[in-house]
């Protein structure tokens, strides 16, 4: 095994054990357990945990970012902004319903971690600017205010979700976006 398949298989293990788990609930030995790569190995690709948590977050980001871009996509290449944010609320909906839901794994790791290590933080700070950059295109141009809205009602119906999972709270918030869009565009 390369340094490369070690990597793969920690950070797919750390994925699906810090999400469904916590960070602070799984232990170094317990990613190596699950991932099949040696303690040698994993010190060598990750020294220290604050790394493994790092770049699961990171891998977590684009990978995250990627489908809710694509899924919103359509509506904005069209200029279509009431479309696009309708997008961003159906393609939570869907998430919001996927089997092991736990909510934003950023909102957690930062509800576990705080303000330390400042990697993770780091990470989850950029996460929380690129959706709102998403958000704010999404919405068009000069809609700074509302794409500040829009993050408002995407968190708000991903942390109700995180408590009850199901599409409804993200049905709930698109509304709510749905009606915010429309008000602005009488103005």
């Amino acid at each position: 095994m390369d340094d490369e398949e070690a990597r793969t298989r920690l950070l797919d293990a750390a994925e699906a054990l810090f999400y469904a788990e916590g960070i602070q609930a799984v232990g170094m030995d317990r990613i190596r357990t699950e991932s099949g790569v040696p303690l040698k190995r994993l010190y060598k690709v990750f020294p220290a945990k604050e790394a493994l948590v790092t770049a699961y977050l990171d891998r977590r980001d684009r990978r995250w970012t990627a489908s809710l871009r694509d899924a919103v996509a359509e509506a904005a290449e069209a200029a279509d902004p009431v479309g696009a944010v309708e997008a961003v609320f159906e393609w939570l909906a869907q998430w919001f319903s996927e089997p092991g839901f736990r909510g934003c794994a950023f909102l957690n790791a930062y509800g576990e971690l705080g303000t330390g290590p400042a990697a993770v933080l780091d990470v989850v700070r950029r996460h929380k600017a690129e959706l709102r950059e998403l958000l704010a295109r999404a919405a068009g141009p000069g809609r700074e205010v509302l794409a500040d809205q829009l993050l408002i009602l995407v968190e708000g119906a991903t942390v109700v979700a995180a408590l009850d999972p199901g599409p409804e709270p993200a049905r709930r918030a698109g509304a709510a976006a749905s009606a915010l869009m429309r008000a602005g565009d009488a103005s």
